[in-house]
């Protein structure tokens, strides 16, 4: 089936007027998106890669953006049916020949949540779920494998569409294995867990993947199942939480227990980072932290041994003390990590906070769940060293809190940046069960770093 959509805003997505932008604290979305003002946002128009017809039954979640070196680019996203039990959530995979203006749906696959990456000659896709399913294109996107499941059906993963690391002739993927179901969404129950094969190899034979060793949450602060986590000065977690079920905060708002989830695998390229290993052996997983309070992520490393097995553990300061928690733009929700070679810089694309510490019972009625989720304001950071960001720009913006711009993956497109957002717009349910898919240009994206 072949689809060719419009932008909405524009007759050519890609004239996109920008500047360099810098964030003032009066600058606030209440309402609509002001036409004037200090802050314009870099990719506001869009393409509408995909649309639901009512997001309160089957939303949207979970894209995924490849490009191919020839410049083709491959997309996914989860199509999700909550309360028709006559059709099934799938996955969609997409191609699109014409810079993203137009895009050709090439398959359903019956695995979810997962992303679309390069390995040799093939694309594969790995989803989450039970088993690990990945499923290959030997045809540049054209045609799928059905899914075969890398691990035991005992075993429940869980990850969105991160990224990809590619080092030592290897791919390297974060994952999450389910270590322990409690009563609210488990974050602190997950164990990153650090995958790599070679990218020669078929990824489809369990037999080419080799696993870290997996590392829950909760095992790291002590007294966090017992609600008494030995951690302070921080003031996390933000609220109270009640492990192993969702704490209740006020009448329609509750927090689970902290945790991390949805991490990002980079490797520490300047050797004078303190973090650096000349080795090249040491990875480090950036993951969003769920502590209530916004701008903190998470930091695990995994180190490979001599014999090939991959060590997990804490990273230290130079003090010696353990390093988890770290001030992160956007940390608070899933966010994507590039690395670009041109610039030696990590680029972050991650959600903006305006009002995070707003009492929960004073939250306007269409902000999803608490104050830290805010969804609708997609910013782009840059850094040299994957601690200190400096800010390139908004995004883009949705026009009501619930008509989100998040859960978004990216690409380099040559000189551009592309984006692929779990969107919304009036028509949605809420901020977390958008009704699109939307796709963003970020034109000449260097000429932000200063």
């Amino acid at each position: 089936m072949q689809f060719s959509i419009i932008p909405r805003r524009t007759e050519d997505l890609l004239a996109v007027p920008r500047t360099l932008f810098v964030c003032s604290a009066w600058f606030a979305l209440a309402g609509a998106l002001p036409a004037q003002g200090p802050i314009r946002p870099l990719a506001q128009d869009h393409v509408v890669v995909a649309e639901s017809d009512d997001s309160r039954i089957s939303p949207l979640y979970s894209p995924s953006l490849l490009r191919l070196d020839e410049g083709r680019l491959v997309a996914s996203y989860t199509q999700q049916h909550k309360r028709d039990s006559d059709k099934k959530t799938f996955q969609v995979m997409l191609t699109s020949d014409d810079r993203g203006r137009s895009w050709d749906e090439r398959a359903t696959l019956n695995a979810l949540q997962g992303r679309v990456f390069r390995a040799g000659s093939a694309i594969y896709y790995l989803a989450t779920g039970v088993g690990l399913p990945i499923s290959k294109s030997a045809d540049r996107g054209e045609t799928w494998s059905d899914p075969v499941d890398l691990t035991g059906l005992d075993q429940t993963w869980q990850q969105t569409a991160a990224n990809v690391w590619y080092a030592n002739g290897n791919v390297y993927i974060a994952m999450e294995l389910m270590m322990r179901r409690i009563n609210a969404w488990g974050a602190g129950e997950k164990a990153p867990v650090l995958l790599r094969a070679r990218v020669e190899d078929d990824l489809t034979d369990p037999a080419s993947w080799t696993f870290s060793d997996p590392v829950a949450f909760a095992d790291i602060i002590p007294g966090y199942r017992e609600n008494k986590p030995e951690i302070d000065y921080f003031g996390i977690p933000f609220y109270q939480q009640d492990y192993p079920n969702r704490a209740k905060i006020v009448p329609g708002r509750s927090f689970s227990p902290m945790g991390w989830a949805e991490g990002n695998v980079v490797q520490i390229l300047d050797p004078d980072h303190y973090w650096f290993d000349d080795s090249g052996r040491t990875f480090h997983i950036f993951l969003r932290a769920l502590t209530g309070m916004a701008n903190y992520a998470t930091v695990i490393k995994v180190v490979e041994q001599p014999d090939g097995a991959m060590t997990t553990e804490l990273e230290r300061a130079p003090s010696g003390k353990k390093v988890l928690l770290l001030p992160f733009p956007g940390g608070q929700m899933r966010f994507h990590v590039l690395y670009d070679e041109p610039t030696r810089l990590y680029w972050l694309l991650s959600n903006q906070t305006t009002d995070s510490m707003t009492q929960a019972e004073r939250l306007p009625k269409d902000r999803h769940d608490l104050a830290f989720g805010e969804r609708h304001r997609l910013v782009l950071h840059f850094s040299k060293n994957m601690v200190d960001w400096c800010f390139a720009g908004v995004v883009a913006i949705g026009e009501t809190a619930k008509a989100s711009r998040h859960y978004a993956a990216m690409e380099f497109d040559g000189d551009d940046l592309v984006i692929l957002s779990r969107s919304g717009d009036e028509g949605a349910h809420d901020a977390h069960d958008g009704n699109l898919i939307t796709f963003h240009r970020i034109r000449n994206f260097r000429e932000l770093v200063y």
